[in-house]
């Protein structure tokens, strides 16, 4: 499959690592180190590249989306458009020091940051997820905790854009739970706000990762 990551940060150059790493084609941009997307690609292996965010949309059938908050219609403009793709998106609308406290529409529940990008590029499939893990899980070695996967919601309106980025997330180590329609992710990123509040309040953070336990 073709990835194309918009934002190279920390979260987004490490899942493209990882999707390279289990035989996707990435494409890594949107990044103001030029010369930090020619090392990552680099990296990751003859299957990536870099390119701009035009090119990462165009050429991939999925588009990370790791940005932040203020960069979201920025990265939006610069890779449209986004005719049938996938958009995956984990922008956060958590403060850069992880206090817990919010801006923008985070702090709005009748609406979510993942429903902003769906109105800002209405022709793509949606999906929030990657919101509940931390970058430093991504980057490990391996996701598993003592034998035990750890678990990643995600959440969309689109059923084959949600299996496929379910696959995506079982690439990278997690187990991928359904959390049902997009409207959802006005749940997830408040969920999300709370676990990094718990890890950074227990002294954990980043260290741990989040279960569902089934019977």
């Amino acid at each position: 499959m073709k990835i194309g990551i918009l934002g190279s940060g920390n979260v987004g150059a490490g899942l493209g690592l990882l999707w390279a790493k289990a035989g996707h084609e990435v494409i890594f941009s949107y990044s103001r180190d030029e010369a930090k997307l020619r090392h990552l690609a680099e990296t990751a292996g003859p299957k990536a590249q870099v390119g701009t965010p035009a090119e990462a949309v165009a050429q991939s059938e999925v588009v990370m989306l790791a940005v932040a908050l203020p960069q979201l219609e920025d990265a939006i403009a610069a890779g449209s458009p986004f005719d049938g793709k996938i958009i995956i998106t984990c922008v956060s609308g958590l403060r850069p020091d992880f206090t817990g406290q919010t801006i923008g529409l985070a702090t709005d529940l009748t609406s979510s940051v993942a429903e902003q990008v769906q109105r800002l590029a209405p022709q793509a499939r949606v999906v929030e997820a990657f919101n509940l893990t931390f970058a430093e899980i991504i980057a490990a070695e391996s996701r598993e905790f003592g034998g035990h996967r750890p678990s990643l919601f995600y959440c969309g309106d689109d059923g084959s854009a949600k299996a496929t980025v379910a696959g995506l997330i079982e690439d990278c180590g997690y187990d991928a739970l359904d959390a049902g329609g997009l409207r959802v992710a006005r749940s997830l990123e408040t969920l999300a706000t709370a676990w990094v509040q718990f890890a950074v309040a227990s002294g954990q953070f980043p260290t741990v990762g989040l279960k569902v336990l089934q019977r």
